[in-house]
């Protein structure tokens, strides 16, 4: 969205109610929001950081708050800017999610200085204190990505629901059927995940990406992972690393590597390049929905439509088995 979008949105929150704005910041239609705001009343403002977390804020809590996500297609959060709207509406929020493990790098010193008394939950942090900690070395605090482990990421619609009540104690008991319900979703798509990742012949399962954000992904669905990058998109690619992939891609016969959606494809293509010079040819397969979700109202604008889409582009690009139906919950 258009700064100018932002701020007017900004301006008709303040001057019309408190705790009500509309919903993802994706909308450039003035009169669409104005209208939204008009049917809001009594809802509570609900501000998430990236898609993946706004998604499940905006399922869980229906038309019972208003949820804003403020990292939309195709933004990297390793990198993303805060404006100073994005501070503001962070600030004025009833209830503001998060990843945390430093995902939102940049946002770390908005998030320093909010009132102990704001309303918040840090899902990523969450997530790994809850199942991270009794998992051996095998989970690490430093990696962010832990929604690509949909087991885990299943866990997360019912915090959020408590974490509404809060905001609506009287709506508790809606809240927490609705989280249960998607939980029990989330939980159906982790095992159709698994089912088409084994179709993969084994000495294919190797999933190559722009950078390192599938350890998750490679754990839980039993796939071997490798980043060109590294944790973080802001780290760089080395001539060492391309090299050592080349080598990897020729010698295992890996037919296909993969883009991000949120990340610059050029370091891959200095793979297909490097393996063309090996007399190898492989495919630039994706891209991949690893730190955003796809274009606001598709499928995949949704984490479970993103997850499904990466479950069916790998299996597809390294050899498995597909069929034409999407997952149905």
């Amino acid at each position: 969205m258009s700064k100018w979008v932002k701020s007017s949105l900004l301006i008709l929150v303040f001057a019309s109610f408190a705790g009500c704005t509309p919903e993802v910041l994706t909308d450039n239609s003035l009169t669409a929001v104005r209208n939204d705001l008009g049917a809001a009343d009594g809802r509570r403002l609900c501000v998430s950081t990236t898609g993946m977390i706004g998604n499940l804020v905006e399922t869980v809590g229906g038309e019972d708050v208003h949820s804003v996500t403020l990292m939309g297609a195709g933004v990297d959060p390793h990198l993303f800017k805060p404006t100073r709207d994005d501070v503001v509406l962070v600030r004025q929020a009833n209830a503001l999610f998060y990843n945390g493990l430093h995902l939102e790098g940049r946002m770390g010193a908005v998030f320093n200085h909010l009132p102990p008394s704001q309303l918040k939950l840090v899902i990523g942090e969450w997530v790994w204190e809850q199942h991270g900690r009794s998992d051996g070395d095998s989970l690490h605090a430093e990696d962010p990505h832990i929604w690509m482990d949909v087991s885990l990421w299943a866990e997360a619609p019912l915090e959020i629901a408590r974490t509404l009540a809060i905001l609506q104690p009287e709506n508790k008991t809606v809240l927490l059927g609705r989280g249960e319900k998607l939980r029990k979703q989330l939980l159906a798509l982790d095992e159709y995940g698994q089912k088409l990742i084994k179709t993969i012949p084994e000495n294919q399962r190797v999933l190559i990406t722009s950078h390192d954000a599938f350890q998750y992904f490679g754990k839980r669905y039993n796939i071997e992972v490798r980043g060109v990058q590294g944790m973080s998109t802001e780290s760089e690619a080395g001539l060492a690393t391309i090299s050592e992939l080349v080598n990897m891609i020729v010698d295992r016969e890996i037919p296909t590597i993969f883009v991000e959606s949120s990340v610059s494809s050029n370091t891959m293509r200095a793979l297909v390049e490097g393996c063309a010079a090996r007399g190898k040819q492989i495919q630039l397969g994706g891209p991949l929905y690893a730190d955003a979700l796809g274009p606001s109202g598709t499928y995949e604008g949704t984490y479970i439509g993103m997850m499904d889409h990466n479950f069916r582009v790998i299996t597809a690009g390294l050899g498995g088995t597909v069929t034409d139906k999407r997952f149905a919950p």
